[in-house]
């Protein structure tokens, strides 16, 4: 089978996949209006294309809080990567770092910090974190993450309780015995979700900073006001995010929430944006919107379960390509030439 485009590993992902870990990875909140309006936004911005700009020579790089990446795209932190393929955030780890790009782990992954970082040395990684009742364990898990060479805590807002997700209900979904959240084993006889501390406030990004010398991301951020009181509170990112729609249902598609936060911290710290990218034009959309990257949690996981690290490389590139001739087509020969001036919301 030759895999042309996101969708193609999408469908190789949901016809192998055991049920019960497609269910999981695909669920949005209640009635799915959030997770499905996450790609449908996309399709209303329309290109103000630009002709006869000499793009012989296209530079797709840029750069994260200081680093460079090899293009705007970096993986979401997802849960459970052993769900999609054995090797689990290795294979993940291993495909950004081939990629040159970042990838945010997860709290919940099926992989210990220590085994992510030993599979890829030197990669471009970030941790991020959910912030439990059990204070000391969140705090050890920040402090590994930073001997480990993290580059960045990425603290996700947006799930103080986890919301409705009907198939896993229906399911009863738990993780197979034999995988395991490695790295809150020490910390709790079981992991479960009703672990995490739902009392977290603003404030509590002031003791993550006496915990670590890592910028601070703040994740799930959708609004005016919340990226404003982030920026008060000393963050130096924001990845505007519903959580791929599967937290408040009915929430606004992360690409229109964009706009309105790019607005808000006017130019203070870099705003990134997750949920619904499928195409290499979505991430120039994004990028001219004002994201200074973007990340994919589901097209990651659909890359794992076609052939792992090697299949996750695969949807990379694929992405790569895309925004790189969207690039160029729209009149644009590098990312700083990219700006709200490409586009426009289809009146439709």
């Amino acid at each position: 089978m030759v895999m042309v485009c996101l969708s193609d590993f999408e469908a190789y992902a949901k016809k192998h996949l055991p049920k019960i870990a497609w269910d999981y990875f695909a669920a949005g909140a209640d009635d799915c209006t959030t997770r499905d309006e996450n790609i449908l936004a996309y399709k209303r911005i329309r290109f103000r294309p630009r002709m006869l700009r000499d793009v012989s020579v296209t530079d797709i790089r840029t750069k994260i809080l200081g680093s460079e990446i090899s293009f705007p795209v970096g993986i979401a932190p997802t849960g459970f990567h052993q769900l999609a393929w054995p090797d689990g955030e290795k294979s993940t780890a291993k495909a950004a770092r081939a990629m040159n790009t970042c990838y945010i782990a997860s709290t919940y992954s099926t992989c210990t910090l220590e085994e992510i970082s030993a599979a890829a040395p030197g990669g471009l990684r970030w941790f991020q974190l959910y912030i439990h009742r059990n204070r000391a364990a969140s705090q050890q898990l920040v402090q590994r993450a930073e001997a480990l060479g993290f580059r960045a805590l990425v603290l996700t807002a947006d799930l103080p309780y986890t919301g409705k997700r009907r198939d896993d209900i229906r399911n009863g979904f738990r993780l197979p015995p034999h995988m395991k959240v490695k790295n809150l084993e020490r910390a709790f006889e079981v992991c479960e979700m009703s672990l995490l501390d739902p009392s977290v406030t603003w404030n509590d990004i002031y003791w993550l900073r006496s915990l670590t010398r890592l910028p601070i991301i703040i994740k799930g951020i959708l609004t005016r006001e919340d990226a404003e009181l982030a920026v008060r509170h000393g963050v130096q990112g924001i990845i505007v995010s519903n959580h791929g729609g599967r937290q408040l249902d009915e929430g606004p598609a992360t690409i229109d929430a964009l706009v309105e936060v790019v607005e808000a911290v006017r130019g203070t710290v870099e705003v990134y944006v997750d949920g619904g990218i499928r195409k290499g034009s979505d991430v120039l959309k994004a990028l001219a919107l004002g994201a200074k990257c973007v990340f994919i949690g589901r097209p990651a996981l659909w890359g794992l379960a076609y052939k792992g690290e090697e299949g996750l490389q695969d949807v990379l590139r694929i992405l790569q390509d895309e925004f790189r001739l969207s690039m160029a087509l729209a009149g644009c020969a590098s990312v700083s030439e990219i700006g709200q001036h490409l586009v426009q919301f289809s009146k439709l």
